[in-house]
């Protein structure tokens, strides 16, 4: 397949869509259940307690947010991995390859210093999508960094 895909058009962002739909979606719900619970709260309950409920409600919600945020973009200089804790970034000429092997969760991205990085960015979960968006960025790898033709 990846032998037929053209490079897209830059800046091209690759996100997982089953993923995000599933962190924001129990983010929102999470947030509005402790702000409902915090309002029903008996009286014994103080200030402090149903403040504590909602903050604790918003915590949790900001890391489904870390897992929600993941994407991959690629520009003219370079690509960017935003994974759930740490944003990479690389120019193309340090991009060498980038793997989907089924049953992995999530693409991997070779890079000319030896390192590997998972692209949570693109989920494999999402099948057909998924290597979609693995051979589009194989192509833009192919043509504007330094992979070997397979």
């Amino acid at each position: 397949m990846s032998d037929t895909v053209n490079p897209p058009p830059l800046p091209v962002v690759w996100r997982p869509k089953k993923g995000r739909i599933v962190a924001y979606g129990f983010a929102g719900v999470i947030v509005v259940g402790a702000v409902i619970m915090a309002v029903a709260l008996p009286p014994p309950f103080k200030i402090a307690d149903k403040i504590g409920v909602v903050a604790f409600g918003c915590f949790v919600a900001g890391v489904l947010h870390l897992l929600g945020r993941c994407r991959v973009e690629a520009t003219d200089k370079g690509i960017t991995l935003v994974n759930p804790l740490r944003v990479h970034r690389y120019e193309w000429p340090e991009v060498l390859d980038v793997t989907l092997i089924d049953g992995d969760p999530w693409a991997k991205i070779d890079f000319a210093d030896g390192a590997t990085i998972g692209a949570v960015g693109i989920q494999g979960s999402e099948h057909d999508r998924a290597r979609r968006q693995v051979a589009e960025l194989l192509a833009l790898i192919r043509s504007r960094g330094e992979a070997p033709e397979r």
